[in-house]
Formats: structure tokens, C-alpha cells, sequence
């Protein structure tokens, strides 16, 4: 009931139209109960007293019940869906916001596809339950208590005693209700589970391709298609158990309800018309019982879904603005990092006890094998993640204390894995600054050693690059992501293997472009390649989650110590080639 009473909140800014729906899905399920009440006239007054003056009135008043029964369908249909679609988009646009201020972990710990379930299946499934089953369920309540209305109205003994089986229904759905819950909530894990190895092998085609896998592919698929199915089954079994019950439990009352009635009309306490009459009224009891147990599984199942989408809108970012965080002012750009430690699981360091200083204008190089640290350190400086012990600052200030957009403003990332948006070259490079005028895009790519490729182009900086930047070549996508870090025109900058990819025809172009985007910034190089770290100001080399040796190329040369070595290998092993 909670779930759904926060569901129900999202209607708030649509309530005058939901009132105004509601009283034409009155006014239409009104219509239904008219037809009994004009049985019972016709066979008591028409057919016993020959009345054709009623017979016209009576043909005259369907015409114009079924008319307005027109009109009100349509309202209540046009603005149900009117309210269902803009909860649903305003629900989704809830869950995506949220989604884009959660921390990376929360990404890290979750699938890709199960994440997207969340914004298109789970969402999907709340219209339904705001929609249709709003419908059906104010329909059919206001069948169910105009009919029983009626009954009271024709014969009070008889509805008494139609009215016994009414406990029984009662507890029927509620017991189906739990078990529909839950059965649907596994539902919406297999749906997930089924985009998540879409996404996988959608994205990743190029590796199955390569391997040869499809055939394991369609099977890992076939599993998870076969699981869903299981869950669909069940689900379905419930509904199909439940149906015919409740129609049981109807059945008795409708059986009560002949034999002791046609007693009545023996004995002359009841018209053959009112019987008939109340037999219809009895349907229209019964209906609506059946379909609201209908409405009601299909709440259930929408609830699993809300469930789910709310587990997303409660889960609070790891990484947020404290309270009393302060705007950053434009820094100059000297980072320390004050002994830091750091560690992605409890008791695990990554990082121990780091201390180090980047002076403004500053190059600083981090070097070291896999697993070292080296990706950590630069993603700690804007906040990606928060060390455990000791604390870093930007210009003599903690950087948490300050608001978390203030920060990443002033820090611009070119990682070595490129990633660019389908759309158009000028709306990539725009990117880094959507304020920024069209001819300030033109110089950060002619900065960026991009203008005279994308020239090239058919449709030149209009040109479409497909997802991922897919119709471009590695050392054009990273480009176009330094023309992007160079429109952004930050005071700090990290750069993570952003020529190791690459072939050495593109390196140079990339590595020229990188030196123009460095220019007087604080710059962060992780590298692979010890070639593009020799000019840096401090080398830090990292060994174990620490700092192991730090200096200049060749006060670490002479020290002959692990950069030395490292050194020596990549040179001969260059040499050789």
C-alpha cells in the first residue's frame, strides 16, 4: 500500500484531470446499469400491460443513455491515458536524473542491461497500473456498488444471502495477491536479466565475431529466454487458478440466488421482471468481482516493478555535496594529495599513505605496472571516489567541502578508452562546453590536430559518427575528445593512456595535440609509455599502492631503481623493433 500511495503521489499535478476522468468512467459504467432496470420494465409493464407509450419512451431512453455512454468512454479514455503517459515520463525522467547523480560504485556493482530494465521495463509496467487498471477498477466499483444499490432496492433478503460468498472472494484474492506479487517481481528480474545479455552482446559483437561464438551466444541467450518464460508461466498459472475460483465462488451465489427467488415469484413476494432484473444485477455483481481480482494481479505485478524503480530513487549517492559545501572559485590549480588511503573493498588498500604535490602549470607523470594505483590517484582528484583516511585539496582546499559540480567544472579527463555520442562531430566537440560559440569549437579543433580530418569529411563538423564514434578511426575519436577536453578549458587535467591504443602514425598527431591541450594546466599523465612522460616535471612511480621512487627522467635514471629498469626495457625492446 505504500508503494502504491507513492505511485498514486505522482498524479498530484494532474488531479483536476483525474477528477474529470473519473466522473466519465462513473457516468459510463452507469449505462450498465440501466439495461437490467429496463429488462424488469419491459417484461413487467410492456409485455404484461401491452404499454406502447412506455415501449417508446423506453427505445427513446437508450438511445440517449448509449449516446452519452459515447461521450463519456472517450473522456475517460483520452484522459486516463493523457494522466498514465505523463506519470510514466515523469516517473522516468525521475529515475534517469537520479541515476546520473549516483556515484561510480553503484554503476561498478550492477549490469548494464538491469540498469536500463530499470527506465524501460519497470517503468513500462507502472502505466498499466495507472491506466487500464484505473479504469477497470473505478468501472467496475461503481458497477459493483450501483448493482448491489439496485438489489437492495428490489429484494434486501436475497441480496443478504447473495452477499455470503462475498468473504470468500475476499480472501481468495487476497492469498493470489501475495503470490502474484512475488512471482512478478521474479518476472521483472528475468525481463532484466534478458536486456543485460543484449546489451553484452550487442555492444560486444566484434568479440563474438572474432571467436566465433555465436552459436554459445544464442544459447547463453536461450537460457535466459527460457528462464523468463518459466517466470511468465507461473504467473500466468496463478491468473488462470485464480479466474475460474472466483467464478466458483459466483456461481454459488447466482445458484442461491434462482432457487430462492423463483420460490418468491411462486409465491407472488416477487415480479418474474424484478427476478430477471436481479439476475442481471447479480452478473454485474459478479463481473466486477471477477475482474477486479483481474485488476488486482495486475497491480500486483505493477507494484514489483515500482518497487524496484523506487529501490532506485532511494539509493543515495555514495559521493555528495556535504552540507555547507561551498562553490569552488576559478582555482590555479596546485593539487596535493595529503596521505591518502584508499581502498575499493574493506581491508584491501589500493592506495597507502599518498603525499604529493602538483604545482600550478605542473606535469606530473604516474607510471607503474597494472594494479599499482595508478588510475585511482587521478580518480580521486575529482571525487570519483573518496580515499579512507586523509583528505586532498586544490589550492589549500579540501576538495570536500566544496559542491561536487563546482569541482569537476575545473577538471577536464581524456581517458584512453574514447567515448563519444552518436550524433554529430560539432555536438561531440560541443560537449565540453555547451555555452560555447561556434567558432570556439572550430579552434579547439584545429588545437586538437582534428579541423583538417573532419574537413574531409562528407558533411564536414555535420558529419553523423555513429554510436560510439564508430565511422571514425581510434586516433580521430581522441581528437576529437581533446578538442572536447580543450573547449572545456580546464585548470586541471587528467590524462589517462590516451595514446597507448594507438598506432604511431596517430600517437603523434594525438601526442602534439595533448602537448597543445597541457599548455599552463596542471596535468595528471597516466602512461604506459614511458616515451610520452620524458618532459614531465615529477615522475611518480608506483609500486604496490605506493609511491615507490619520484623525480624527473633523469634523476630517476641515475637512481637506477624501478623506473630505470622499466626505462631499459621499453628502449631495447624499441630498439629491437
Amino acid at each position: 500500500m505504500n508503494t502504491y500511495k507513492r505511485l498514486i503521489s505522482y498524479i498530484k499535478p494532474y488531479l483536476p484531470r483525474l477528477a474529470v476522468a473519473i466522473v466519465c468512467i462513473i457516468a459510463a459504467a452507469s449505462a450498465n446499469l440501466y439495461v437490467p432496470w429496463v429488462i424488469k420494465e419491459v417484461i413487467d409493464k410492456v409485455l404484461a400491460e401491452k404499454d406502447m407509450m412506455m415501449l417508446n419512451a423506453i427505445a427513446a431512453a437508450i438511445v440517449v443513455v448509449y449516446l452519452l455512454r459515447g461521450i463519456f468512454y472517450y473522456g475517460q479514455t483520452y484522459l486516463m491515458s493523457y494522466i498514465g503517459q505523463r506519470v510514466v515520463i515523469d516517473i522516468r525522467q525521475a529515475v534517469y536524473r537520479h541515476m546520473q547523480r549516483l556515484s561510480l560504485s553503484y554503476y561498478e556493482k550492477r549490469k548494464t542491461g538491469t540498469m536500463m530494465s530499470y527506465i524501460t521495463n519497470d517503468v513500462a509496467a507502472l502505466q498499466g497500473a495507472l491506466v487500464e487498471s484505473v479504469i477497470e477498477m473505478v468501472t467496475e466499483a461503481a458497477i459493483l456498488l450501483g448493482s448491489l444499490a439496485m438489489m437492495f432496492y428490489l429484494h434486501w433478503k436475497l441480496t443478504m444471502l447473495t452477499l455470503i460468498t462475498l468473504p470468500m472472494v475476499g480472501v481468495t484474492i487476497n492469498l493470489f495477491g501475495r503470490k502474484l506479487r512475488k512471482t512478478s517481481a521474479v518476472m521483472q528480474e528475468r525481463a532484466a536479466d534478458i536486456t543485460s545479455v543484449l546489451q553484452e552482446t550487442i555492444s560486444a559483437v566484434r568479440v563474438i565475431k572474432s571467436f566465433v561464438r555465436e552459436e554459445y551466444e544464442s544459447e547463453r541467450f536461450g537460457r535466459e529466454n527460457f528462464s523468463n518464460f518459466r517466470a511468465q508461466m507461473k504467473n500466468a498459472q496463478l491468473m488462470a487458478t485464480l479466474t475460474p475460483v472466483i467464478e466458483f465462488l459466483a456461481a454459488i451465489g447466482v445458484t442461491v440466488i434462482i432457487w430462492y427467488g423463483g420460490w418468491e415469484v411462486i409465491n407472488g413476494s416477487l415480479t418474474a421482471g424484478a427476478l430477471i432484473a436481479f439476475l442481471v444485477y447479480t452478473v454485474n455483481l459478479s463481473n466486477p468481482i471477477k475482474r477486479l481480482s483481474r485488476v488486482y494481479g495486475n497491480i500486483q505485478k505493477a507494484m514489483a516493478a515500482a518497487e524496484r524503480v523506487f529501490g532506485v530513487l532511494d539509493t543515495v549517492p555514495e559521493i555528495q555535496d556535504i552540507p555547507g559545501a561551498v562553490e569552488l572559485p576559478v582555482i590555479n590549480g596546485e593539487v596535493a594529495f595529503h596521505h591518502v588511503t584508499f581502498e575499493y573493498k574493506p581491508g584491501e588498500p589500493v592506495l597507502s599513505d599518498i603525499s604529493l604535490t602538483a604545482k600550478p602549470g605542473q606535469m606530473v607523470a604516474i607510471v607503474g605496472p597494472s594494479g599499482s594505483g595508478k588510475t585511482t590517484i587521478a580518480n580521486l582528484i575529482p571525487r570519483f571516489y573518496e580515499p579512507v583516511d586523509g583528505y586532498i585539496s586544490i589550492d589549500g582546499t579540501d576538495i570536500k567541502t566544496v559542491k561536487l559540480d563546482s569541482l569537476r567544472q575545473q577538471i577536464g579527463m581524456v581517458p584512453q578508452e574514447t567515448v563519444l555520442f552518436n550524433g554529430t562531430v560539432y555536438d561531440n566537440i560541443l560537449y565540453g562546453n555547451l555555452m560555447a560559440a561556434y567558432d570556439e569549437v572550430i579552434e579547439a579543433a584545429r588545437a586538437a590536430n582534428a579541423h583538417k580530418f573532419i574537413m574531409d569529411m562528407p558533411d564536414g563538423y555535420d558529419t553523423q559518427i555513429g554510436e560510439r564514434g564508430s565511422k571514425l578511426s581510434g586516433g580521430q575519436r581522441q581528437r576529437i575528445a581533446i578538442a572536447r577536453a580543450i573547449l572545456k578549458n580546464p585548470r586541471v587535467l587528467i590524462l589517462d593512456e590516451a595514446t597507448s591504443a594507438l598506432d604511431t602514425e596517430s600517437e603523434k598527431l594525438v601526442q602534439e595535440a595533448l602537448d597543445q591541450l597541457m599548455l599552463n594546466r596542471t596535468s595528471f599523465v597516466i602512461a604506459h609509455r614511458l616515451s610520452t612522460v620524458l618532459r614531465a616535471d615529477i615522475i611518480l612511480v608506483m609500486e604496490g599502492g605506493k609511491i615507490a621512487e619520484r623525480g624527473t627522467h633523469a634523476e630517476l635514471l641515475r637512481l637506477g631503481g624501478i623506473y630505470s629498469k622499466l626505462y631499459q626495457v621499453q628502449f631495447n625492446s624499441k630498439k629491437d623493433e
